[in-house]
């Protein structure tokens, strides 16, 4: 797979992410599709296989009244290519001891994204 292959499928996940579509998400990822997220260095979700990434991206949409990801770098590796991504994005619903729904959110981090025939292996996304 070619890096211009690569990045067309992040870029394309990216729109989908950006448009609130969670079909046009998981048309570029694998079946048996890995997600991990990491806040500050801790594991805060992890899915496998496409049915379990659906189920988590549709719950997380839900929480973002507006949210929009940025490519900001790519950097490309034999194995994986790294993302840089600034995020932004306002609250649908109050956060259990944190912000409250209609707050503004804005973070910068990095999702590192492997690739196994011609779609998205896995994702790993730290902020």
């Amino acid at each position: 797979m070619t890096d211009t292959e690569r990045q067309q499928l992040i870029e394309t996940y990216i729109a989908a992410y950006n448009a609130v579509d969670i079909a046009g998400m998981t048309a570029v990822l694998s079946p048996a599709v890995r997600f991990d997220n990491y806040e500050e260095g801790v594991k805060t979700h992890e899915t496998a296989g496409v049915d379990a990434f659906r189920t988590l991206a549709q719950s997380s949409a839900a929480m973002f009244a507006t949210r929009q990801q940025t490519i900001v770098a790519l950097e490309f590796d034999p194995d994986q290519v790294i993302a840089t991504i600034a995020f932004a994005g306002t609250l649908a619903v109050d956060i259990p001891d944190g912000p409250r729904a209609g707050a503004e959110v804005a973070m910068q981090g990095s999702s590192i994204f492997t690739f196994d025939q011609q779609r998205i292996a896995s994702i790993v996304d730290r902020s």
